[in-house]
């Protein structure tokens, strides 16, 4: 080889080396000045709900920390489906956040065969954010004070009483389904579109139990409106200390209940994850925010990107199972 070649050889090979030292360092250098732009927080369900207040909350938090504007697009409808999409799709460079919940994440993809995203591929977890325990509700007036009382009622009158969930496949449908499976018990289902319309029947007597998230029944619970019959988890709540779990009453019972957490998609820099993740644990170990939420009824419970990771993958195929035993054939 000439000199001449040798140069050219010698100046080859240190620009490729070059050009792959700059790839290496792009995404560190990215995390480094990221965010120089607002975010956005796209959550599966409309303004008002205690999904959004959580929602709203965490955003606030971010925003403090990156001096960032945090955006928070709502985008409701067919189970999550929609935002689930929506955010899968986004570019993977940390300006698009998924306020995630087992509706879009689990029941969505296990009773829909055609679902446009798969949670585990095309999600990186960031946190675990709070868990809100489903609860069973009903009238002052009826009999049963727990859910001993409860599968002893249905059994001497199958069939005879009814119970009221938003919609077949929500969380409050599959909760129900599961005690009636684990109980040995009949209970009739009363499918409701919405929450609103579903109490407005329980509050008239029209159907005699409800399961719902701890935030929306907190007000009638203090004043007095409805009782708590039983908690749908794996402990008791916080928020009501004295009311055994469901599970206590009926062995079997390993509905976990609703949690929210924050994601964003897979090829995201993990130094971008961590980052957030830091925010969201330091916010959520905070006193005034922990406050804020548990006043909501909702129990903060935060973990790092990996151990969320692992939580979704153990409790996704739970919430499989009570799709089959609630009879619901994958469409």
């Amino acid at each position: 080889m000439n000199k001449n070649k040798y140069l050219r050889f010698v100046c080859g090979v240190a620009a490729v080396a070059g050009f792959c030292c700059g790839l290496s360092g792009l995404s560190g250098a990215h995390a480094q000045t990221y965010p120089v732009r607002p975010l956005r927080m796209i959550v599966p369900y409309p303004p008002g709900a205690s999904v959004d207040f959580t929602a709203r909350l965490m955003g606030q938090r971010l925003n403090d920390a990156l001096k960032q504007a945090v955006v928070i697009d709502n985008r409701g409808g067919a189970g999550g489906v929609i935002a689930a999409e929506l955010a899968a799709r986004a570019a993977p460079d940390g300006y698009t956040l998924f306020f995630g919940t087992p509706a879009s994440l689990c029941v969505s993809p296990a009773i829909q065969t055609k679902i446009p995203y798969d949670t585990l591929r095309d999600f990186a977890p960031i946190a675990r954010l709070v868990v809100n325990s489903q609860i069973l509700v009903a009238l002052p007036s009826f009999p049963a004070t727990n859910v001993a009382e409860l599968v002893q009622a249905a059994r001497a009158k199958p069939g005879g009483l009814s119970y009221a969930s938003v919609g077949v496949g929500s969380p409050q449908h599959l909760g129900l389904e599961l005690l009636k499976a684990r109980a040995k018990i009949d209970l009739l289902h009363v499918p409701y579109k919405g929450g609103g319309l579903a109490m407005t029947d329980v509050m008239a007597g029209r159907v005699q139990v409800y399961m719902a998230s701890i935030p929306g029944m907190l007000p009638f619970i203090k004043d007095g409106r409805l009782k708590v019959l039983g908690v749908a988890g794996t402990e008791r709540s916080s928020v009501f200390p004295n009311v055994p779990t469901i599970a206590e009453a009926v062995p079997g019972y390993e509905f976990v209940g609703t949690w929210y957490g924050m994601l964003t998609q897979a090829k995201v820099a993990p130094e971008i994850i961590m980052r957030i993740n830091g925010i969201l644990v330091k916010a959520l170990q905070a006193d005034d925010t922990r406050q804020m939420l548990m006043t909501q009824g909702s129990e903060p419970r935060p973990s790092s990107a990996e151990e969320f990771g692992k939580f979704i993958r153990s409790d996704c195929p739970g919430w499989a199972r009570a799709v089959k035993l609630a009879g619901i054939k994958p469409e």
